[in-house]
Formats: structure tokens, sequence, C-alpha cells
């Protein structure tokens, strides 16, 4: 079972907002735009996957241990060396890009709504190593985009889908698109499905309002799609979803 370690003691709360305002969040805008570059750099000049470590999981890791966010991962022995998967995760915040990005330990394209492309930093080093961006309002083209990209999908790389399309407000986990699903499918990949929780109280959805803690990644089991087909899609969606969300259980703050 999944749970969270949030510092909500009012006193350490009003203490953390000079530091977050002056320090952190001006800190986090400057090296995303340095990483950014970092990774248009070294994927220019070496490859995508080494571009990816040091533009993402470094990134990742810098800017988690500034927060400061401690990680605790469970379930890394399900994954399987060299094999590829796409991989669904529940969505709390956008901390679950730091956690999966910067604790997962594979090479991963991430799904990314097309908005984020316009990020500064974000936006040039994501395509630079390889990341897809998808335009949800256009269904022919988001699916043109998603059948360019698997080609990348080989020898251990792996997409990271959030197949409830947005960030959960209550921190539940909501109702799956079936975009992850069928692209499992079409590629003939496991689904690797993935639980997170604790990001909602570091920065709830929608605020700046961010707190130190604790978060957790579960890595559960892959779920393999032999004998599944189209018209198995909604049982195959309905397993992966009761993976994840059973091991989501209230959410337990401290002082």
């Amino acid at each position: 079972m999944c749970k969270s370690n949030i510092v909500n003691n009012r006193v350490l709360y009003l203490l953390y907002q000079p530091y977050k305002w002056l320090f952190f969040l001006p800190f986090a805008l400057i090296n995303t735009l340095f990483f950014g570059i970092l990774a248009v750099v070294v994927s220019t000049l070496v490859n995508q996957r080494v571009g990816s470590y040091f533009g993402g999981v470094i990134w990742s890791r810098v800017n988690a241990f500034l927060t400061p966010v401690r990680v605790q991962v469970t379930g890394k022995q399900h994954i399987e060396k060299g094999r590829s998967y796409v991989i669904i995760s529940n969505h709390q915040s956008l901390y679950d890009i730091f956690v999966v990005y910067g604790w997962l330990g594979i090479d991963i394209k991430w799904v990314m709504k097309k908005e984020l492309a316009k990020i500064p930093g974000v936006g040039f080093g994501s395509k630079k190593v390889g990341h897809i961006f998808l335009d949800r309002s256009n269904s022919r083209v988001a699916l043109e985009t998603l059948n360019a990209a698997k080609k990348k999908l080989v020898n251990g790389t792996s997409v990271v889908i959030f197949p409830e399309g947005t960030r959960s407000v209550t921190g539940q986990t909501g109702a799956f698109k079936k975009g992850a699903f069928k692209l499992a499918l079409d590629l003939g990949l496991p689904l690797l499905p993935i639980t997170i929780c604790g990001t909602k109280d570091i920065m709830p959805t929608g605020t700046l309002d961010i707190k130190p803690g604790k978060v957790q990644m579960i890595i559960h089991e892959p779920i393999e799609i032999r004998g599944h087909n189209e018209e198995s899609l909604k049982e195959l969606m309905d397993k992966a979803r009761m993976v994840i969300s059973d091991a989501l259980e209230p959410e337990v703050s401290y002082t």
C-alpha cells in the first residue's frame, strides 16, 4: 500500500515559503532551461538515450532533492532488462514526472500534451531526446504521431502514458482513456503499471503550493497483452486500473 509523508506543520510551512519563492522556484526555472539545453547538446553529440539521462533523470533528481522530496521505490524487480513496455501510471501532480523520470531506472519516452512544448527548456529539450507531443484535439494527427513513435520503442526503451489524460484533483484514480492500451496491442508490448502516491500533497493540481515530504512509487508486475484484442480492450483497461488504484489508500499526513 502507498503512504505519503508530507510536512504539514504550520510553522515549518511558513518558514518554507521564503525558500520556495526566493530560491527553489527561480532555480527550478533556470535549471530547467539549462538541462533542456544540455539534453539538446548531448543528444546531438552522443545519442538520445544519454541526452535523456542528463536532461531528464539528473534534472528530476536535482529538483526533487531541492524541494526536498524523498522518493521510495518498490517493485524494480518486475522490470526485465532490455525489454520495452507501455508504462501506465496514475497522475496526481507535475511531480509525477520527477518521480518516474528520476527513479524508474530505464530509458523512457513520454507522451506529452502539445501545450508542454511551449515551456522554455522543456519543449525543445524534450523534442530533441525523442519525447512525443500529442495533439489530443485531433485524433487523426494523434494517431499519426503515435505510429511514427513506434520505431523508438525497442531495446528496452519504453513509453510512458498517463491513461487518465489529466491530473487527478482528488488523488483517486480517474477513468482511463484507450490510447495507451491500443498502443500496447498494436506494438505487442506488455503494460507496466505504476502507482504513485503523495505527489498530490507535494504540489496539488493547479497550484504552486509546494511542500517537502516523502512520496512512493510502486512498480507492479507487467500485464501481458497476449490473448487480448480490440474486443477485450475494456477488460484490459479495467484490470490495469484496478492494479494501480488498489495500491492507493486514503493519504495520511504527519505533523
